[in-house]
């Protein structure tokens, strides 16, 4: 069973969306908060595999409150809950460490495999606000990056290391790549990781987030 944590300041929202997700048989909403600090008092409580997190809340916001979840339980994966206006905030929250963001209004069976795929590694943009993400990352470079130094950072990776990263770019999680491309799901980690090291990045949501900005694809 998946662990879930449910935060959102909107309680019908909220109970509507515990509803529909307690219907799937491998998904476990173990607690609910309607802020930011109630988020982390519930997380280290239930220690849940996934938190869905409203991005705007009282007391404490859903980008703060991801910062201090990633310091207390770096395991546990958070998905941030938003509309289309919030793409800075969206931008903030990946920033500080979440596996990716939805949009309130999905269908639940949708909002219920994205917690399926952060579960397991993946990472979560839908392209209705990927673009904007790309956009806002442009828009914080001080000034366009040429494209001779972007060919000289994929000029550091192998042809599969290449692969690896259209395909986080993707979302896709370690199984979903090794069964891409036909390799175990270890090697597949040692590829991910090794693109990160090469490309100067945090995790493998700034190597989704890296692809989709430079159009690997």
């Amino acid at each position: 069973m998946i662990r879930v944590l449910l935060v959102e300041d909107q309680r019908l929202l909220r109970e509507g969306m515990r509803t529909l997700l307690s219907l799937e048989n491998d998904i476990d909403v173990v607690g609910e908060a309607s802020d930011g600090r109630e988020a982390l008092a519930a997380a280290m409580t239930h220690r849940p595999d996934v938190v869905l997190m409203d991005v705007r809340m009282p007391v404490m916001n859903g980008v703060e409150a991801t910062r201090a979840l990633r310091a207390s339980l770096p395991g546990t994966r958070i998905l941030i809950l938003t509309t289309f206006d919030d793409d800075q905030l969206v931008m903030e929250a990946l920033t500080e460490g979440a596996s990716g963001y939805l949009t309130k209004d999905l269908p639940a069976g949708e909002i219920a495999e994205a917690v399926r795929r952060v579960q397991t590694g993946g990472v979560v943009m839908p392209p209705p606000i990927a673009a904007k993400v790309v956009a806002e990352l442009s828009r914080r470079t001080p000034a366009p990056a040429p494209a001779v130094p972007d060919q000289a950072a994929l000029g550091q990776l192998t042809d599969r290391e290449r692969e690896v990263l259209r395909l986080l770019g993707q979302g896709f999680s370690n199984r979903e790549i090794a069964e891409a491309l036909f390799i175990t799901e270890g090697t597949a980690k040692n590829h991910v990781s090794s693109v990160i090291e090469k490309l100067g990045l945090r995790d493998r949501t700034q190597a989704a987030l890296w692809a989709v900005r430079h159009g690997v694809g």
